[in-house]
């Protein structure tokens, strides 16, 4: 029993580290953007206030779900997690009706076509948004919720990258790099799997392989003539 429950807490304690580790990482991305002058949030239009108070909630809550878990205290992680689902849902729709306001602004990116941007964020918080809900509807399994929680707070990195790497020098490699990166943090995932099951966890190669399928996919539809028209229509 105790060697149960010293690999239980191990699990938890990585879990929670992965978890505070992603939400500093992109919090910090997001405030040092702001810090150097690239975005004045005091200008911005009150959807983009809504979304960014949402995405920060929602990974605030990332690690506090995280730390009770390692506590154990299942009772009150349990509750706070239908607060996050109802978070996450409304995260989808206020990511797309940002994306919207900024692109009837121009003010997207200039190394991101209007269609590459529309889809990109869309797809990404869609893709956020199912994570979560697959996590917590296998909440009971606790080695695939781990696992899709992270996995969540991964497809996050991509915009946290976008802010850090220096986009406009890399042309189209940038979403490519931004994507090996991501992966690195699936593989951190994995080499603890290897180390702490002997193998990589199916959960990890699901979350590794939506990774590849996000950026795949982001591309591919943002070429499409009638993704370009309406791109440009809004």
């Amino acid at each position: 029993m105790a060697t149960i429950s010293g690999r239980i807490a191990r699990e938890e304690t990585f879990y929670q580290k992965m978890a505070a580790g992603l939400a500093a990482f992109i919090l910090f991305a997001f405030a040092q953007f702001a810090a150097r002058g690239f975005v004045d949030y005091r200008q911005v239009p009150l959807i983009v206030h809504f979304h960014g108070a949402a995405m920060t909630s929602w990974l605030l809550l990332l690690v506090i779900q995280a730390t009770l878990a390692q506590r154990m205290d299942l009772a009150t992680h349990r509750r706070l997690g239908w607060f996050g689902l109802a978070l996450t849902l409304a995260i989808p729709p206020l990511a797309i009706a940002t994306c919207v306001t900024v692109l009837r602004a121009h003010a997207f990116p200039p190394f991101f076509t209007a269609s590459f941007f529309l889809v990109l964020v869309t797809v990404e918080s869609l893709v956020f948004a199912g994570l979560v809900v697959a996590a917590i509807a296998m909440r009971r399994r606790t080695d695939w919720h781990r696992r899709l929680m992270i996995g969540a707070a991964i497809i996050l990195l991509e915009p946290a990258f976008g802010r850090l790497l220096p986009m406009p020098l890399m042309g189209p490699w940038g979403e490519w790099v931004a994507m090996m990166l991501q992966l690195i943090a699936v593989g951190i995932v994995a080499r603890h799997d290897r180390a702490s099951q002997g193998k990589v966890h199916q959960a990890t190669l699901l979350v590794a392989a939506t990774v590849v399928f996000v950026h795949l996919f982001d591309t591919l539809v943002a070429m499409a003539p009638p993704v370009v028209a309406f791109a440009g229509s809004l």
